[in-house]
């Protein structure tokens, strides 16, 4: 009896593999595509009379060679007339204007056609229409077109479409042979666990295989990569899950993952693993973006792309930035495209939170069945409460309605008078600000969905032209361009959709512009909904404390586990102390020379040591003091806008053989506090500056004042917490292995009371006070 190897894919899956083909769109694409998409559906759907049937489920299996295709898919309509025939209907949405001229995209007639073939099977028809009906978003305005398809000419058209996917199957297949044998063989990559390691491992395989979430506290030295990847693999390799996503805050997170992949890699791991990177670090041109004139790489790319992933996927396992750019190249295709469909195809997606988390950029094309069987890794996980307000907040501000009105004036009128309406509004929301210049609200103004929509509305179709491309400039001072207009109106528009009562709406009058936000203050509520889709989320950080905090607004059900691991390392490898001085606002300038003096002390051992300031200010003006002071000590400045190539600089002077000592100035909860590993030698000590209580004002005020409306400490919510993370970061750079050995230096009298004292690591809190 033949044995079949089953390839599951959706009809539209299918036909726009076999089917798509020219260039990528340059520049705009309609954020509101989708939400047009399905009113364009529901406008149809409407007119259906009795008998005809909407969204109708098709599934059918066909074979060919040793692969069984397994197709399925839902058909917009199919429509009953009364003389029994049957039509099958496909919907489609457009920007353009639909008339006679049209002839429809081969891609849309492939998925029409593919659903009226399964209806010929189930059914036993002989002939069915197919009727393939389009409508121009905003206006509604539709056009149909018809054509009658026999059984047999259908047969032809789907086992010919099934062919041209049958070489990408094939490859898929030999692949997943492979890959299952070499994740059966793996074994751990290290010779031992670490203390806790083994715990924290198969807690996290647990949780995946009994799809619940997980928050663990898992300190610096568990060796939290390797703990989360290697289990999550294993169920993958055991069909507990049929995904992996890597979820990183910052860059070097995602390398650490990287090369924990390298390490499996090497013991004979053979994985789909891609590294997504942001679209302006991946694209070949200079500026970035996609611009007006023709592009290479966006010209014919869905009639090369196919070759592309073929090759790369049969050729790599890990892709990195640099393999999708050299297959990129190769076949000519836009490797920032190129590796977003690539993902889609690949076991481990590496990449940052907002491709599961944002509305904005979120991987749309997944199917709810894939993430279902999809579980998410959420490295450095404390870092999704401020990331999750950033995403479902949004903002406006007056002065790039004002330049557009004035910039259209002439050449587009609609869309002028439309960004003057926006204008207006913020000239009255102005005057509502009153002498205090700003103003709070627990609802959105009302009137203004509707100027935003309208604005949005003219925006879109002024990008669409191709002439459109190329903004106008705006006036000199004044802020903006359409399309960054346009995005930023999206966002609002999309985030009133979500408003309640987690959110608060503010404005504020700075240097003479309005600015106006909707605030997300609570994220916990849609970074669960986002989330729900998913078989598991195991969100683990070395500063995860207190856990009750993170599982509040990060959105923990009742069901979900919580694990806290003790430090791997000893207590005698820190030499904590604490020195009692004021860092608050107000007493910094008396606090220059007692810090400058405490920081001498800690570098009279010959060695590497870094401290971290809560402000870049605060930061130069002990840095001014020091080194007048103390000229002899080697020091380094944390600048502000490094380039990644200044970065690598920095962290590169830390070596373990310096002839001199070296002091390195930098930024409480910048770049060189979190996910920076210098192990050994290229460490010695390190200063942590303050308490790291974010600065006062307005969006930390509303944040404590609503999470005491709540019934808990707003103050410990909004400033404590946040604070007292990043300490914990930055102190955590010190001791990275069982070897490490080191110098932490408190500086902040605040660490003698017993409520910051306790949201210290256990092993810090038997600290020295210094005199």
């Amino acid at each position: 009896m033949l044995s079949y190897a089953e390839i599951a894919l959706s009809v539209r899956a299918l036909v726009e593999y076999a089917f798509s083909s020219g260039s990528l769109e340059p520049g705009f694409r309609s954020g509101a595509a989708m939400v047009e998409g399905t009113r364009s559906h529901q406008l149809i759907q409407k007119q259906y009379k009795e008998g005809d049937r909407k969204e109708v489920y098709l599934k059918t299996e066909i074979p060919r060679g040793n692969l069984l295709f397994i197709i399925d898919g839902r058909c917009d309509g199919l429509l009953a007339a009364g003389d029994g025939s049957l039509t099958v209907e496909e919907i489609k949405s457009m920007s353009g204007t639909p008339d006679s001229s049209l002839e429809g995209r081969e891609v849309h007639w492939a998925q029409a056609f593919m659903y009226a073939y399964i209806l010929t099977q189930d059914l036993d028809l002989p002939a069915i229409q197919v009727k393939l009906t389009y409508v121009q978003r905003g206006s509604g305005e539709q056009y149909s077109l018809y054509r009658g398809m026999t059984r047999e000419a259908l047969t032809a058209f789907a086992e010919e479409t099934v062919a041209r996917y049958a070489p990408y199957a094939e490859m898929m297949v030999r692949y997943k042979a492979k890959r299952e044998e070499s994740i059966h063989s793996l074994s751990f990559p290290f010779p031992a666990y670490r203390p806790g390691q083994r715990h924290f491992a198969a807690a996290v395989y647990t949780s995946i295989a009994e799809g619940a979430n997980l928050f663990a506290q898992a300190p610096t030295g568990i060796g939290k990569t390797m703990s989360t990847l290697f289990p999550a693999v294993k169920a993958l390799g055991e069909d507990k899950i049929s995904g992996i996503f890597y979820l990183t805050a910052k860059t070097v997170t995602r390398i650490a993952a990287q090369e924990a992949v390298i390490m499996l890699n090497s013991q004979g791991l053979h994985l789909h693993v891609i590294a997504l990177t942001a679209k302006e670090k991946a694209c070949f041109r200079e500026e970035g973006i996609c611009g007006a004139d023709a592009c290479p790489f966006a010209e014919g790319y869905y009639d090369r792309i196919n070759a592309a992933m073929i090759d790369m996927l049969e050729h790599e396992t890990l892709m990195t930035r640099e393999t999708i750019a050299g297959y990129a190249r190769k076949h000519e295709v836009c490797p920032f495209e190129f590796s977003l469909d690539a993902a889609y195809a690949c076991d481990v997606v590496i990449c940052d939170y907002n491709y599961v988390y944002d509305p904005r950029i979120s991987l749309k094309r997944m199917s709810e069945e894939r993430k279902k069987k999809t579980a998410l890794l959420v490295d450095e996980a404390h870092n999704l409460v401020d990331r999750g307000r950033e995403m479902y907040s949004a903002s406006l501000t007056k002065a790039p309605f004002l330049a557009l009105q004035r910039q259209y004036k002439t050449a587009y009128p609609r869309l002028s008078s439309a960004a003057k309406a926006v204008n207006a509004f913020f000239i009255a929301l102005r005057k509502s600000c009153g002498d205090k210049g700003a103003g709070e609200w627990s609802e959105y103004p009302g009137e203004l969905p509707e100027l935003l929509e309208l604005f949005a509305a003219e925006a879109e179709l002024e990008l669409l032209q191709p002439s459109s491309l190329i903004t106008p400039a705006a006036e000199e001072g004044e802020a903006g361009s359409l399309l960054d207009t346009f995005y930023a109106v999206q966002g609002m528009l999309r985030t009133f959709k979500t408003y309640d009562e987690r959110y608060i709406t503010y404005a504020e009058v700075r240097s003479g512009d309005v600015y106006l936000k909707l605030f997300n203050l609570d994220p916990s509520h849609l970074l669960q909904q986002m989330a729900k889709s998913f078989r598991s989320q195991i969100l683990f950080s070395a500063t995860l404390a207190p856990l009750s905090y993170y599982r509040d607004m990060i959105g923990a059900g009742e069901e979900d586990y919580s694990l806290s691991l003790s430090s791997p390392f000893h207590k005698e490898q820190w030499q904590v102390s604490v020195l009692p001085v004021s860092t608050r606002y107000h007493d910094r300038e008396a606090s220059l020379q007692p810090l400058s003096d405490a920081l001498q002390g800690m570098v009279s051992r010959k060695g590497n040591y870094l401290v971290f300031f809560p402000s870049y200010l605060y930061l130069k003006n002990v840095y001014e003091v020091f080194t007048e002071k103390y000229p002899e000590v080697t020091t380094l400045l944390q600048g502000s806008g490094m380039s990644e190539t200044e970065r690598e600089n920095f962290l590169a002077a830390f070596r373990p053989d310096n002839p001199d000592t070296l002091l390195g100035f930098a930024v409480l909860g910048g770049i060189f506090s979190e996910g920076v590993d210098l192990p050994g030698d290229r460490l010695n000590g390190v200063m942590v500056v303050g308490v790291g209580l974010p600065q006062v004002g307005l969006e930390r005020n509303l944040l404590r004042s609503y999470f005491q409306s709540q019934g808990k400490n707003g103050f410990d919510y909004a400033y404590v917490y946040p604070g007292m993370c990043k300490v914990q970061q930055a102190g955590g750079r010190l001791i990275r292995s069982e070897n490490d050995s080191g110098t932490i230096v408190l500086a902040d009298d605040r660490f003698l009371q017993n409520s910051y004292r306790q949201l210290l690591p256990e092993e810090w809190r038997d600290y020295f006070v210094m005199a």
